[in-house]
């Protein structure tokens, strides 16, 4: 079952009787149990009818008899347990009994009683999971992968009742994720400057969250792409900012990196300027130029430098001794001298981990 299976089941009110809401991903595992728990408790009295209880601090006969009490004066009796894998196994010689005990109540479980039982990482092994998992009431809160993150961002968007500008969800993603908290928070920020039913726009994000102009950013990937090495530093000079070591500046860079390539590829696909650039997430009117910039950089330089902003956001995150500066300006450098069209790149340090 999907978060968003759990979250519909509880807009709806129909429960099941046990839930293992699992996975790594803490803001989806919140938001789902923050969910079931209030529709488990509608029109109870509140603090009346529910346990919460944490693996490792009470013994699991504790759990299963808190499930089997009956309720009072309400319809369901609610019982949370979290941090399920302190009962997995840690050494030889230990066993799953709690885990499996859970299993085993779950097979047979309260119709009075909504039993959520939250975990990190569990064995998949466990009697319990591949129970949950066959009984349809696993909740997998995994993290999500780049390429469903903006489609998440568009989704929680929605939600707040703000329509994304092209390309902004795109935007968001690379720059706040993978983490969903830090997403969520970036776009309620925004979602909050513009004002309810607002489009949330390019520089709404870079008000809010970036504190970055993207037109500024263009500019800087205009002098790279010219090769214009003394306009790229100088750019460079005026958006870097200190206090985030410069990785949002990067995030940026790969996003509109991004954009030119999708625009390449659209375009190469027989599609007209204005069809292209909304292939690659950007509104019509930047067609002409998406479509100056793929001329001066060919789609195998565009491809080099995201291998190079990925080592950026690598050495920025602690793996160079270098100033953050010092990396960034290597990175500009290198970007400025790739050359695509097959021709061979001077031997010179790996570009793919400035600083390292």
């Amino acid at each position: 079952m999907t978060p968003e299976q759990a979250l519909e089941e509880a807009r709806q009110g129909k429960l099941r009787p046990v839930y293992l809401i699992a996975g790594e991903e803490q803001h989806r595992q919140t938001e789902v149990l923050r969910a079931l728990e209030q529709a488990a408790l509608a029109g109870g009295t509140p603090g009346l009818n529910e346990d919460h209880l944490m693996a490792g601090e009470v013994p699991v006969d504790a759990v299963v008899s808190a499930c089997r009490t009956l309720p009072m004066m309400a319809k369901t009796r609610l019982v949370v347990v979290r941090s399920l894998e302190r009962w997995e196994p840690r050494g030889k010689g230990q066993s799953a009994e709690a885990l499996d005990r859970l299993a085993a109540y779950a097979a047979e479980p309260s119709p009075s009683t909504v039993l959520l039982m939250v975990a990190g990482k569990l064995d998949a092994r466990r009697k319990l999971v591949t129970t949950a998992k066959k009984g349809g009431f696993l909740v997998s809160c995994e993290p999500l992968s780049p390429r469903a993150l903006p489609a998440w961002v568009a989704d929680a968007a929605r939600a707040h009742d703000n329509p994304l500008a092209p390309g902004v969800a795109e935007l968001i993603a690379e720059l706040a994720g993978p983490e969903l908290s830090a997403v969520a928070d970036a776009l309620e920020r925004v979602c909050l400057y513009v004002g309810a039913g607002a489009e949330v726009t390019e520089d709404a994000v870079a008000e809010c969250i970036v504190r970055l102009r993207p037109a500024t950013v263009w500019e800087l990937v205009g002098a790279v792409g010219r090769r214009d090495v003394g306009a790229a530093l100088s750019t460079l000079d005026s958006v870097y900012d200190p206090h985030d070591r410069g990785l949002r500046l990067v995030g940026v860079l790969a996003w509109s990196t991004r954009q030119l390539l999708k625009f390449e590829a659209a375009t190469r696909a027989g599609l007209p300027p204005p069809e292209a650039a909304k292939r690659a997430g950007a509104p019509p009117f930047k067609a002409r130029e998406l479509a100056e910039q793929v001329k001066l950089v060919p789609r195998r330089d565009l491809e080099r430098w995201l291998e190079t902003l990925a080592g950026v956001d690598f050495a920025l995150k602690g793996g160079s001794r270098r100033p953050p500066k010092a990396v960034l300006e290597y990175a500009i450098l290198a970007m400025c001298q790739a050359r695509g069209g097959g021709r061979k790149r001077p031997a010179k340090r790996p570009v793919t981990r400035p600083g390292a």
